[in-house]
């Protein structure tokens, strides 16, 4: 069995995880639109791929499986998985197994008003969130509201363009220039469904944060829902976490799973205020946070392959360890040995 990962990045735990799964009867195939990549070091074989929003991209892909007799794919970046998710059927009929979760699941997880209409449609409690300035002034003005508020893309990820107003003048100045940052960046291709309120404004939650690895199966049957308490971010992911117990948030991950019908990994960010817990984001994938999860006991990657295989996947590959403790490291990898001007 083979397996491509797209958009790898840095995540070389990850291709180590599904290397260690496979164990000498398959191979794993990585791709970035980038050769500097740090994740290609580990992996059977690297490929550059076209940008994702180019129109070869899926084509490449699809000559990229044939000719390495790839059996699944699995996407590790919120701009990849749109693109994979409405070209399934043609990977399908090259023999492909695309592990993403379906178009309306992807739409709602990536988009944040329409997670924050998805949750709120569905009975979870969501920070209170606007599409401009003037709706959330209106509602600093009727005392809904209250500085400081946070504003960030409405199509974004990590911690690319999030800034935190204290007054009405950084309100102002930060929503323009999120506007402006999208326009510079990759933000820029799911922002145009409406460049008109790309931005989005939150209400800052106080509390406790957590993270969610909400696993389902391939056919989005629940499975089980891993939560750690997250002690310290970088970028945007989290850097360092205790896996824990809460019946609570274990319920918030089994409805979740259960409405939104995605597969394989959700990576879902709640903040406990008080008793009450509060869903932030979902990401439709494996996040920055699984390594924790990983490393108390379970194994998403090796379940996938048991499922591609046409096998039950053993309960225990879900099964955690509470207590774990685990912060990330910081490790060089030399990427290229020869001119730099060749790449």
């Amino acid at each position: 069995m083979n397996i491509l990962l797209t958009s790898v990045g840095r995540r070389s735990y990850l291709v180590e995880y599904f290397k260690k799964s496979l164990s000498n009867k398959g191979n794993v195939y990585v791709a970035n639109s980038s050769g500097i990549t740090p994740a290609f070091k580990c992996a059977d074989k690297s490929v550059v791929t076209p940008l994702i929003y180019e129109k070869n991209y899926i084509d490449f892909l699809k000559c990229f499986c044939k000719e390495n007799n790839v059996n699944a794919i699995i996407s590790l970046f919120d701009i990849d998985l749109p693109v994979l998710s409405k070209n399934k059927l043609l990977f399908e009929e090259i023999g492909v197994k695309v592990i993403v979760s379906d178009k309306k699941v992807v739409e709602i997880c990536n988009d944040k008003w329409k997670t924050f209409e998805f949750l709120k449609k569905n009975g979870f409690e969501v920070p209170k969130s606007f599409l401009s300035v003037e709706d959330a002034l209106e509602a600093i003005d009727r005392n809904e509201l209250y500085y400081p508020v946070m504003v960030k893309p409405r199509w974004g990820m990590g911690s690319l363009s999030i800034y935190q107003a204290d007054d009405e003048e950084e309100l102002i100045v930060f929503y323009k220039k999120v506007q402006k940052s999208i326009q510079n960046s990759y933000l820029k291709y799911e922002s145009e469904q409406c460049l008109q309120h790309s931005v989005i404004i939150q209400e800052k939650l106080k509390g406790k944060e957590y993270g969610l690895d909400v696993i389902n199966d391939l056919e989005g049957k629940y499975k089980n829902t891993i939560i750690k308490q997250k002690y310290a971010m970088r970028s945007g992911e989290t850097d360092c976490a205790i896996t824990v117990e809460s019946p609570e948030l274990r319920r918030v991950g089994e409805q979740l799973a259960t409405r939104l019908g995605h597969i394989a990994n959700l990576d879902v960010d709640v903040f406990l205020v008080g008793n009450k817990p509060y869903v932030l984001e979902m990401n439709a994938r494996f996040g920055g946070g699984y390594p924790f999860s990983h490393l108390a006991g379970v194994n998403l990657p090796e379940a996938i392959i048991e499922w591609l295989d046409g096998k039950d996947a053993p309960e225990k590959l879900f099964d955690y360890e509470v207590g774990i403790l685990s912060h990330k490291d910081i490790k060089i990898v030399p990427i290229y040995e020869g001119n730099v001007h060749e790449l």
